[in-house]
């Protein structure tokens, strides 16, 4: 599996697609709070198997820090490592930015998941689109 950085408009779509299914139609997210004003101001990252694509993520700059966003990955995929090798690539190009902090807002049920990548908690929980959250940061080089 190979992940890239959305660059062509197929690509974008591919990423749409896979954060439809997983929030929208699995977690039921609206689409309206799911896809938002933030998607132009992103760099959007698609996880590939061969052609098919597996996985996604988003991430900006806010506040001088790198906010990972919308880490999702297709039923079939999860457990696989395929959650951990796109947050290794945003990470990596994260790295490439005058970022020094990550911050995401981690699905309580997640939480061990980031923990595992470096990521510590450091609010209590709280909701977001009806579903339980906790923000969590980490340092990077």
């Amino acid at each position: 599996m190979k992940v890239i950085q959305a660059g062509t408009e197929e690509q974008m779509q591919d990423a749409f697609n896979i954060r439809k299914k997983v929030f929208v139609g699995e977690q039921q997210v609206p689409i309206e709070i799911e896809i938002d004003e933030h998607e132009d101001n992103s760099a959007h990252f698609v996880l590939y198997d061969e052609e098919k694509p597996a996985g996604a993520g988003r991430f900006r700059i806010l506040d001088g820090k790198g906010k990972v966003e919308r880490i999702c990955i297709l039923p079939e995929y999860r457990g696989k490592g395929a959650g951990i090798q796109i947050m290794v690539d945003i990470e990596e190009y994260a790295k490439s930015l005058p970022v020094k902090e990550l911050v995401l807002n981690s699905q309580s049920y997640a939480v061990p998941f980031y923990e595992k990548l470096g990521y510590s908690v450091v609010s209590d929980e709280f909701l977001d689109a009806g579903i339980p959250h906790r923000k969590m940061i980490k340092k990077i080089e």
